[in-house]
């Protein structure tokens, strides 16, 4: 038997979607963060993550949004700023279950895109 991807070990489609919803409250009400969202479409842009995390965790869906240096271009993204929302990221998975194992891998998949978001 295979073994299961992140994505089936966290509970699938309904695990990520909850991690996306809880994650972009805790952004939203973070004053560091809240101003980069001002002018975004939330519904698309949670659609966009919840098929990012589905894709960096093995699971069926293919993110079709832009490459992370495309969709972040000209927002003038910090290290402070990307930090912030990793940290966001970690507490929502583990806010909802997430074991250390699959966080810390998500984590990962994460820092390795810092260079093509943090423009400031």
């Amino acid at each position: 038997m295979a073994s299961q991807s992140i994505f089936e070990r966290i509970g699938g489609r309904d695990a990520v979607e909850a991690v996306v919803s809880d994650f972009y409250d805790r952004v939203l009400d973070d004053p560091l963060l809240e101003p980069y969202f001002e002018e975004t479409d939330m519904d698309q842009l949670r659609s966009h993550q919840a098929q990012f995390i589905s894709a960096v965790t093995g699971g069926p869906v293919d993110y079709d949004g832009d490459d992370m240096q495309t969709a972040h271009e000209g927002m003038g993204i910090t290290e402070d700023a990307f930090a912030s929302v990793a940290s966001h990221l970690e507490t929502a998975l583990r806010e909802n279950g997430v074991p250390d194992d699959d966080i810390e891998a998500i984590l990962t998949e994460v820092a390795a895109m810092e260079d093509d978001i943090v423009e400031a």
